[in-house]
C-alpha cells in the first residue's frame, strides 16, 4: 500500500510555486495569504472553486492582503505545503490533521458545528450489490478473491477508521485482499465500486455518497453497505502558528462570524457538501477533540506514517 509522506514533493511545488518560505513582513504577517485545501476532481471541484471564490475575495477585503487559494488533488500535499510555509491558512480532514499536528506548527482555527458541537460524520464499508455480498461475515469469507479501495491516504473516512475496523476483526488490508489500493478521492472510489472496477470500498457517507447521490450520478441501491462507524468529528481549518497572533486572532473572527456576517458565502460552502446549513456555523476548535482520532491512529502498527 501506498506510505504516507509528509515531506515536500514535486506535486507540491507545482501547486505552490516558488512563494518564499519567509513570504512575511516583519510583524509575521503575510504579504499574500494563501489557502491550501484538498479539491475534489470532476464536478465537485467545479463546484467547490465556485463556492469559494466569494470567500476568497470577502477575505481579500477584510484582511486588506491578496488571497490565493490552491487546490490539491490529496490532503499529504496540503499538509506538506503548510509545513513548509507555502501556505498559510489550509483545509484538513480529521486524519490529515493528526499528521499535520506532529510537527506542532499549527493552531486549529475552527470547525463547522451546530449548537455549540462540532458536526459529525459516519465512515463505511461497502460493494457493488451485484457481488451478492450482504454482511461482513461473507466479505470475510470471500476477502481472498476480491480488490480493496481506500479514498485518500490521509482521510479519517476513507482510510484510517475502515482500516482500524477491518484490523480488529481479522481482515489485515495489506494481506487479506486480493489487493489493496488507493481511489485518490472519495467520488473515484465510490464510481470505481459503482462501475465494478473494485469490489470492496470505503468513504464517507455525509461528504461521499450523499453528494453523489443528490447528484444523481449514483444510486444507494447500487450498494450494499456492509459497516457504519460510529460519528467522526468534523474537518478543522488550520493556521500557522508563527504567524502575527493579532493576524491569526482576525483570522479566526472572520470565520467564526462568516455565517451571520456573510451569510451567502458561508452557505454556498457548506451546499457543495449537500449539508443543510440551517443552524450551522464556525465554531472555535480545539486540538483534544481529535484525540480519539490519534489514539486510533497510534494504534496502528502497520500504517507507516512518515514524520
Amino acid at each position: 500500500m501506498k506510505k504516507i509522506s509528509l515531506s515536500l514533493c514535486l506535486t507540491t511545488l507545482f501547486f505552490f510555486g516558488c512563494r518564499s518560505n519567509s513570504d512575511v513582513d516583519a510583524n509575521g504577517v503575510p504579504n499574500k495569504v494563501v489557502i491550501a485545501m484538498y479539491g475534489n476532481s470532476g464536478e465537485n471541484a467545479s463546484s467547490l472553486k465556485k463556492a469559494m471564490a466569494p470567500l476568497r475575495d470577502y477575505f481579500a477585503q477584510q484582511l486588506h492582503k491578496n488571497v490565493e487559494i490552491y487546490y490539491t488533488t490529496d490532503y499529504t500535499a496540503v499538509v506538506a505545503a503548510i509545513h513548509a510555509k507555502k501556505a498559510d491558512i489550509a483545509y484538513l480532514a480529521p486524519f490529515s490533521y493528526i499528521l499535520c499536528a506532529q510537527k506542532k506548527d499549527i493552531t486549529p482555527l475552527v470547525v463547522v458545528g451546530k449548537d455549540g458541537k462540532a458536526t459529525m460524520y459516519h465512515s463505511f464499508i461497502f460493494v457493488n450489490k451485484k457481488s451478492g455480498i450482504k454482511t461482513m461475515d461473507e466479505l470475510k469469507a470471500k476477502a481472498k478473491n476480491l480488490t480493496l479501495a481506500f479514498s485518500d491516504p490521509a482521510s479519517a473516512s476513507g482510510h484510517l477508521i475502515p482500516m482500524a475496523y477491518l484490523n480488529t476483526i481479522g481482515l489485515s488490508p495489506d494481506t487479506a485482499f486480493k489487493q489493496t489500493m488507493f481511489a485518490g478521492s472519495h467520488p473515484g472510489v465510490i464510481l470505481t465500486v459503482a462501475s465494478g472496477k473494485v469490489d470492496v470500498g470505503t468513504s464517507a457517507i455525509e461528504y461521499g455518497l450523499n453528494p453523489l447521490i443528490a447528484k444523481g450520478l449514483v444510486d444507494k441501491d447500487q450498494f450494499n453497505i456492509l459497516w457504519t462507524s460510529d460519528p467522526i468529528v468534523g474537518s478543522p481549518i488550520v493556521i500557522r502558528n508563527d504567524l502575527n497572533t493579532d493576524f491569526i486572532a482576525k483570522v479566526k473572527s472572520l470565520y467564526l462570524n462568516l455565517y451571520k456576517d456573510a451569510p451567502e458565502i458561508f452557505n454556498n460552502y457548506i451546499k457543495v457538501y449537500k449539508i443543510d446549513p440551517t443552524s450551522l456555523s464556525y465554531i472555535a476548535v480545539d486540538d483534544s477533540l481529535y484525540n480519539g482520532i490519534r489514539k486510533i491512529a497510534n494504534g496502528i502498527k502497520d500504517l507507516n506514517i512518515e514524520k
